[in-house]
Formats: structure tokens, C-alpha cells, sequence
């Protein structure tokens, strides 16, 4: 049991035992035991205002609640317990424990960071599932880090995961994309045409037409425009999906499902419409079929299926989380952007009416990201005159960087990038402080082998006790909380942050504790401590997406 666990069930034992003895008389639930790390090592190594909390249910002071817990606590662990404050409980562990804790770490060091595994149904984390129309922007970049950072951090925790890409590749979009290469295919052969008002004009577009010209040439120009749109159709959307999935991989992200629209229709569309028909959610007005979604807390009811018997976008969103129900999944987050968050209402009403618990699809929503260079808002790409590409992004500031700045913030935040920031080879730049902690352990090894200083026999960790040493020990010793709560609140800034304390825990150590030069037992256990540290930057790195570099 982690020392957290047992410092808790001291104190829930203590409390037990006093309202047993009827000391205290409880008037509600009480509030939960939190243990903090206290801001200075002086302060003890944990820390509770338990005490505070509880005392509207015991009606008694914060202090005489703390000083009656700490009289009722034996802990062979504990060294001593003072009250601080207004009733704070602060918990100063003995020595032993501390280095018999940061020796089971070392000894089994490969595996720290990975929690043991939990028992839940698999979770499902669908993001980015952008169309397949065009190359990712910026802002799905922000939620393909995050997704594919939450994913590797419930796995780290212990959880099933299983990552899915829902490639909107029926509906409108795609004939606009076959009208569009259709135009560029038509003017790049010298034939003079009227591009299509609802079009798509990027650049990318006419990349894709001269790779299927480079192909195929022009034996598709005298094809009935019909046939030809098909084919142009399937050529493009083969191409851009291909393009998709190559920056996605070059932003390490990869997705264990690649599920595709068209597989919905039309029967699973029909099947979860007749469903809802039957079950008296889904009505006839005006030829149209509706959503009855104001049931379900929507300001309005839903178009499902226009006039003309084509099914809008809703219909197959409602047939595409059928199924993720009926795959029976145990949680399923979908990552969208800030701009759909009156889709949730109506999305949840079709599941709730279909017979499912709604609650177990959870919607994290995805802000802006505004990027500026030299204090300045950039808004356009200044090769295109579009709008800023993901793979321009990896191109100026680096994949590492990218992908860290996007998840520096919480994802329900707008997020200011810094492009100049995320490209400085300094301490300012957050990631590049990071990786250097690591890169300069690193190099500590180099030149420890060089003088012939190596991790064998037994490592005497007792023999570090500065605070520059205590302090780093306990840093390490968060991580393992830092990854359950990032994965319980779908958080990777937590990790973000923590790698960035870390890190300048380490920085302050590095100032303050030589290596080598001095005793060998002393240096042999700060070395053990920076291999520690080494692979718990690394792993949270990897966490992130990010690299850890061995030398910068």
C-alpha cells in the first residue's frame, strides 16, 4: 500500500475510533481525507486540513478535532505529527520509509509510471475525425494532442483504452470535394470551367488533382461527367485520407479504429430511425422526419430526415453512437470543438430514447487556439493565404513543441500559442527546459563512466538528506497521483505541468549536489536518483507525445 493510503487509513481509523468512544458526535457525512505535499519540507512530508473540513460536522474546533486524531494515530511509519494553523495536520515520515519507498522505485524503475491495471470496461476516445476533404488545420491538431495524450495517459492508469477516428466520408462534403477536383481537373487540362460556389479552394485541392493527372492524365476527360465525379471522387478522397493519416503520424498520433461513415448507410441510419419512429421520438411535420430532443432539455426539436429523404448529419450521428453503445463500451469520450456544444443535448436525447444511459458518453469540448508570432495574431498562412495547416505548424516550431504548448493548458481553455516562444533553444521555452533536464542527465551518465563511477552493489540512499534531494525524492514520488488524477479529470496539462516541476526540481538539485568528486556511496545514490528522475521525464514525455532527448 502506497504511504498516501496508509497515512489516510490512520487517520479514518483515528476518526472512527473517536466517535466510536463518542469524543466526537458526527452531525452529516463527513468530508473526504486529502493529503497534500506541503509547499516547503519543513512543513512535514504530508499534509491534511481535514480537521478544518470537518469541523461543521463535529461542531468543534479545527484544532481540538486535529489534536484528538493525532493522540489516536500509531503509525510505526510516522515520525511525528504537529498541528499547524488553524488546525492543519502536518505528517513528518521516518527516514527509512522515505528511502525504502525510493528503492523499490529504483529496482523496479522500468515500470514506474504504470498503474496496475483496472478492472472497467473498455473505454473508447473518438477525436479529431476531421472530413477528408482537406489537410488538419491547427485547431485539430490541439485535439489530436489531446486525445491521443489522454489516451496514452488512461493506459499508464491502468484503463482499456481504444482510440477511434470517425471519417465523415458520406453527405455533402464529399460531392463538394468530387465537384471541386472535378473543376481543378477540368482547368488544369485547358478546359475552361466555372468553379463550384460551394467548393473547396485550398490549395491542397490542386495538389491532389496534379497527383491524379501525374497518374491517370487525361482519360477521364471525355468520361459522362457522372462517372467521372465517382472516380475523381474516390482518387481524391483515397489521397486525402492518406495525407490525413501521414500528419497524424508525423504528430504520433495513431488510432487503433478507422471507422468509416459509409458503413451507416443507409440500413443502420434506417434501423435507429424506425427504432425512434416506433418509440414515438422521431415524428412526421411539414414531410420532414424530427428529433423530439425538447424532451430531452433541447431548445428545439431536430430535422432527422429532410423533405427529400436525405438524412442530415444528425441522423448518422444518431446510427454512429448506436453502434458505439451497442459495442458496449463501458465510457466513451468524444473530443469536439467548443462550437458543438448544442449538438450535446440532441445527441444524448437519440441515446437516452434508443434505451441507452446516456451518461456513459461524456463530451470534452475543445477551444480555440490563437497563434501569434512576434506579439502579433497570425491568421493566414503565409504560402497559401489560408488558414494555418497542421503540418506548417510541425514544419516552424517542431512536432515536440507543438504538441507540448497544446496541452500546457487545460483543453476547455482558449489557448494563446506563442510561435516564437515554442521555437526558443532556452529556459523560457517550457519544453525545451524539460528536455534539457533530461538531455543533461543524460550526459551526467556519459561522464560518470568516463571516470568509472558505476550503479553496482548496494546503493546507500540514506545517505541523501539535503532538501535539494528530499525535495526531488518527493517530486518523484507524485507521479503515480499525478497520472490517476490527469487520467480520472481526462487532464494531460497535469502531466504537462508536472514534468515542468520536475524538471526545475531537478535543475535546483543539479546546482546544489555534486556528482562526482565526491564520497562514492553519496555519489553512487544521487546517481540512482537521477536515473529515477531520468525515466520519470521520459515517461511523462511519452505520456504527452513528446520526446526525450539524450543529448540537445
Amino acid at each position: 500500500m502506497e504511504i498516501k493510503s496508509k497515512i489516510i487509513d490512520a487517520v479514518k481509523n483515528s476518526v472512527e475510533t473517536l466517535i466510536n468512544e463518542e469524543i466526537f458526535k458526527s452531525s452529516g457525512e463527513l468530508p473526504e481525507i486529502k493529503l497534500e505535499v506541503p509547499p516547503k519540507k519543513e512543513f512535514g512530508d504530508f499534509s491534511t486540513n481535514f480537521a478544518m473540513q470537518a469541523a461543521k460536522v463535529f461542531h468543534t474546533s479545527p484544532k481540538k478535532i486535529a489534536e484528538e486524531i493525532k493522540n489516536k494515530i500509531s503509525a510505526d511509519f510516522i515520525e511525528k505529527i504537529e498541528i499547524a494553523g488553524a488546525g492543519f495536520m502536518n505528517f513528518y515520515l521516518k527516514s527509512d520509509v522515505i528511502y525504502q519507498k525510493l528503492k523499490n522505485i529504483y529496482d523496479d524503475c522500468e515500470n514506474f509510471g504504470q498503474l496496475p491495471a483496472k478492472n472497467n470496461q473498455m473505454i473508447q476516445i473518438e477525436y479529431v475525425s476531421a472530413n477528408p476533404t482537406g489537410l488538419l488545420h491547427v485547431g485539430h491538431g490541439r485535439g489530436a494532442a489531446a486525445g491521443s495524450a489522454i489516451v496514452n495517459i488512461l493506459r499508464a492508469a491502468g484503463y482499456n483504452v481504444e482510440s477511434e477516428y470517425y471519417i465523415n466520408d458520406a453527405g455533402n462534403q464529399m460531392e463538394n470535394l468530387a465537384k471541386s477536383v472535378n473543376a481543378r481537373y477540368l482547368e488544369l487540362l485547358g478546359q475552361e470551367v466555372e468553379f463550384p460556389e460551394d467548393g473547396y479552394h485550398a490549395v491542397d485541392i490542386i495538389d491532389t488533382t496534379k497527383k491524379i493527372i501525374a497518374e491517370h492524365g487525361d482519360k477521364f476527360l471525355n468520361f459522362p461527367e457522372d462517372e467521372r465525379l465517382k472516380i475523381l471522387m474516390d482518387l481524391a478522397y483515397a489521397d486525402k485520407l492518406a495525407e490525413l493519416k501521414k500528419d497524424l503520424s508525423n504528430f504520433k498520433v495513431n488510432f487503433d479504429v478507422w471507422f468509416s461513415e459509409r458503413t451507416l448507410h443507409p440500413e443502420k441510419i434506417q434501423d435507429a430511425i424506425k427504432i425512434l419512429k416506433d418509440n414515438g421520438t422521431i415524428y412526421e411535420k411539414d414531410g420532414a422526419l424530427w428529433l423530439n430532443s425538447t424532451k430531452y432539455g433541447d431548445d428545439k426539436d431536430r430535422v432527422v430526415v429532410r423533405e427529400n429523404g436525405v438524412p442530415t448529419y444528425l441522423a448518422a450521428d444518431i446510427a454512429y453512437h448506436k453502434n458505439k453503445f451497442d459495442r458496449n463500451f463501458g465510457t466513451m469520450i468524444n473530443i469536439w470543438g467548443a462550437d458543438h456544444h448544442g449538438y450535446i443535448c440532441r445527441v444524448k436525447a437519440a441515446m437516452s430514447a434508443l434505451g441507452f444511459d446516456a451518461d456513459k458518453l461524456k463530451i470534452l469540448l475543445l477551444q480555440m487556439v490563437s497563434l501569434y508570432r512576434g506579439g502579433e495574431l497570425v491568421k493566414m498562412s503565409k504560402r497559401t493565404g489560408e488558414s494555418i495547416t497542421l503540418r506548417e505548424l510541425m514544419e516552424e516550431v517542431g512536432t515536440d513543441a507543438a504538441r507540448y504548448f497544446f496541452l500546457m493548458r487545460s483543453i476547455d481553455s482558449q489557448l494563446d500559442f506563442d510561435l516564437d516562444l515554442a521555437k526558443k533553444q532556452s529556459s523560457e521555452n517550457p519544453v525545451y527546459y524539460i528536455q534539457y533536464a533530461h538531455a543533461r542527465i543524460c550526459s551526467i551518465f556519459r561522464q560518470t563512466e568516463e571516470n568509472g563511477l558505476k550503479l553496482d552493489g548496494e546503493i546507500k540512499f540514506n545517505l541523501m538528506n539535503s532538501n535539494a534531494e528530499i525535495d526531488l525524492i518527493n517530486k518523484i514520488f507524485e507521479y503515480p497521483e499525478e497520472i490517476e488524477k490527469a487520467a480520472v479529470n481526462f487532464a494531460p496539462q497535469t502531466i504537462a505541468k508536472y514534468a515542468y516541476d520536475l524538471a526545475a526540481q531537478f535543475h535546483g538539485f543539479y546546482r546544489d549536489c555534486r556528482i562526482l568528486g565526491v564520497d562514492e556511496e553519496l555519489a553512487k545514490a544521487r546517481l540512482a536518483l537521477i536515473k529515477i528522475t531520468a525515466h520519470t521525464i521520459k515517461h511523462a514525455l511519452n505520456l504527452l507525445g513528446v520526446s526525450a532527448p539524450t543529448s540537445m
